[in-house]
């Protein structure tokens, strides 16, 4: 079955103006075009996006609007992600919700708690799925793996890998198995608290990392599939001939939701950043130029045969089945309204520009078993329709002058009726054992 490509999705959020940039007599420079996914930064520069969220939206909107919809994508089996791109103080952890809740009221909620909130209602409409939920809270800092759920665990026993579907994952991470909201939200709150932030020019609490908070959904729920039902709903000897583990079916579907808080792109003459916090502006902008190059490499088509520059950094390796690969992915650029910032805000529109035309190829997430045992539910629903069509012509098609030919007909179904109890068998065996 060919995959169906869709584009990564690109939300544009403006924040407010900051009293300081008001004191200090700025003006702002970006325009939101009324009725329309457009804006417009200086004179003349005009961008479109999916989404255009004005300083008015609340955190209630962006989530309601950009992100609830890739929670369903996760219960239908999917991947998904959302990452928040811009420059430092735009807003990104504070619409991402990776910061400390407790000094948040519930309307300053960001995505990640509202997100968790929306799986767990999901999962209590759903009352005959299993589901398991585990979560990881990793942070690339000065270009080392951390684990924030596992403080004492060492960055050299950190890896990203690739499996053979295109997912990335981190080997010697830690999981964490969650029964219900709390527990996730907890994890979230300890994980946030632990990562690298500190104090610029620019930003009073700048993220020092990027940080990927991962919630991975495992379902599972039990059928009874085409292979017990007699067609139009009738008991027959098929019926009989098999035991009750086979005419269930244990479906198990994943889908993994990523979440990340980049850091923000940084320019050294404007965050005074010395000593310390220069070498981990140098690390966060490699990083971002790492970044910028995949998306310049994946959205524009006249660079679509060249190399995908993954490699170069560890964010972009952790992002490559995000881009251009197989999850439904939005990006939220948050840009900054202020003239001050013109520069910084025009070149994160340019690169959110052009990661609207990346397209991925979402695939749903589940085990080969099910999947092929779904497949040949057709095939058995066919066979049965034609048994029944057999046994239909067989008790009205003939006269007592024709008893012989009757049992020879009755032989027939007999025989496809052992054929076809056989037939499931084999199909239950070759699913168990994929």
């Amino acid at each position: 079955m060919l995959q169906q490509e869709v584009n990564v999705k690109v939300a544009v959020r403006i924040r407010p103006i900051l009293p300081k940039e008001k004191l200090g007599g700025d003006q702002v420079c970006v325009k939101v075009l009324p009725g329309k996914n457009q804006l417009t930064v200086g004179k003349d520069r005009a961008f479109t996006f999916d989404d255009i969220l004005s300083s008015k939206y609340t955190q209630e909107h962006v989530y309601s609007q950009c992100v609830q919809p890739l929670v369903k994508k996760v219960f239908d089996g999917y991947n998904a992600t959302v990452f928040a791109y811009g420059q430092t103080g735009a807003g990104k952890t504070y619409t991402m919700g990776g910061c400390n809740n407790a000094s948040l009221t519930e309307d300053e909620y960001g995505i990640i708690p509202r997100a968790v909130q929306g799986i767990f209602d999901t999962m209590q409409e759903n009352a005959n799925v299993d589901y398991m939920i585990k979560v990881s809270y990793i942070e690339i800092y000065k270009e080392e793996l951390c684990d924030l759920l596992d403080l004492e665990s060492s960055s050299k026993d950190l890896h990203i890998r690739e499996d053979d579907q295109g997912n990335t994952f981190v080997t010697g991470m830690r999981e964490v198995c969650c029964q219900n909201l709390d527990e996730v939200l907890y994890c979230v709150k300890h994980g946030s608290a632990a990562r690298h932030t500190g104090s610029t020019q620019m930003n009073e609490q700048s993220s020092r990392s990027h940080s990927i908070f991962t919630l991975n959904i495992e379902q599972s729920w039990t059928t009874e599939t085409e292979l017990s039902n007699g067609a139009n709903g009738e008991h027959n000897s098929i019926d009989e001939g098999l035991s009750d583990e086979e005419k269930e079916m244990t479906n198990r579907m994943t889908g993994k939701f990523h979440f990340v808080d980049l850091a923000g792109s940084e320019r050294v003459n404007r965050t005074g950043n010395v000593g310390d916090r220069f070498k981990e502006s140098v690390h966060i902008n490699t990083g971002l130029l790492a970044l910028g190059n995949v998306i310049s490499a994946l959205g524009d088509p006249k660079k679509k045969a060249t190399h995908i520059p993954y490699r170069d950094a560890k964010i972009t390796r952790f992002l490559k089945d995000s881009l251009g690969g197989n999850a439904n992915t939005l990006m939220i650029c948050c840009i900054s309204p202020s003239a001050s910032n013109f520069d910084e805000t025009l070149n994160s529109l340019k690169y959110a520009n052009r990661a609207k035309n990346i397209k991925n190829k979402p695939i749903v997430n589940r085990d080969s078993r099910s999947a092929r045992f779904e497949e040949m539910q057709t095939e058995i629903k066919a066979l049965r329709e034609e048994l029944h069509r057999q046994r239909t012509t067989l008790i009205t098609g003939h006269g007592d002058n024709n008893l012989s030919q009757a049992m020879r007909d009755a032989n027939e179904v007999k025989d496809f009726e052992d054929k076809i109890i056989k037939y499931i068998r084999n199909i239950l065996h070759l699913a168990y054992i994929a």
